[in-house]
């Protein structure tokens, strides 16, 4: 029964191709239990928290590689005709790519969090960053790697990347000149947050308002007034105009 031949694959081998798959989740059930029970135990006992993190976020990806792994060696040794086998190849390359691309944003995002996001909320030790400049150099940073990673995933696949960059470029460029306003109120933001004119819970005068800084956008600044009424202010008024 073995040798009957299904889609021009026995049924021998297409057995042999699931048992290869079910054995990488056995596999990811024993990194798992490896890692909780004794990586994890291990690294807890060091005095530092970088081999913590690292091996916390290296394991949600290292799943990931075997599974796809597994699922590239189990569809290699079947015969599934050109056009399948090259769409499982590339599919391959551009998920590896974005597999360790995501472990890559992970460790990043939880360095930042681990080593700079408490200082950022201790006024004492950090005097030019903030919670709010945090997050948004946490984004900042995140954007950045994964753009490189999809860059490279698209590059893996044969993709003209030049010529995407460049068309990218022009409609950028037409789309920052019709966005001129908020493109405004964004750098109006990063240089209140480099500047520092004020603070949240800081009191400020400006254009005619008087009351607390509760909020510091992206785009505006909301004020709540004496008489208890909110104001948003756009950032670049505020850059542009005295502030007491």
């Amino acid at each position: 029964m073995l040798e009957q031949t299904l889609y021009g694959n026995s049924l021998h081998d297409w057995l042999i191709s699931l048992i290869i798959i079910a054995g990488a989740f056995l596999l990811n059930k024993i990194i798992v239990l490896l890692n909780k029970h004794i990586i994890q135990e291990l690294t807890s006992k060091t005095k530092n928290r970088l081999d913590d993190i690292l091996f916390k976020m290296l394991e949600a990806p290292v799943l990931l590689g075997v599974i796809l792994f597994a699922i590239w060696i189990a569809a290699k040794r079947l015969e599934l005709g050109a056009p399948v086998e090259r769409a499982i190849f590339l599919s391959f390359r551009v998920l590896t790519v974005i597999n360790i691309t995501w472990f890559v944003a992970r460790l990043v995002n939880a360095l930042l969090e681990e080593y700079i996001a408490p200082k950022a909320a201790d006024k004492n030790t950090m005097k030019y960053l903030d919670n709010h400049l945090m997050s948004i150099l946490r984004r900042a940073v995140l954007a950045i790697i994964w753009s490189f990673g999809i860059i490279m995933a698209l590059n893996n696949v044969g993709v003209n990347v030049g010529t995407l960059i460049a068309g990218l470029s022009i409609g950028g460029l037409a789309f920052a000149l019709a966005a001129q306003d908020t493109i405004k109120n964004i750098y109006g933001g990063f240089t209140i947050f480099t500047d520092r004119p004020f603070r949240i819970g800081d009191r400020i005068k400006v254009d005619g308002f008087d009351g607390f800084v509760e909020e510091i956008g992206i785009r505006s600044t909301r004020l709540r007034t004496l008489e208890k009424r909110l104001v948003t202010i756009p950032n670049f008024k505020l850059v542009e105009a005295s502030v007491e």
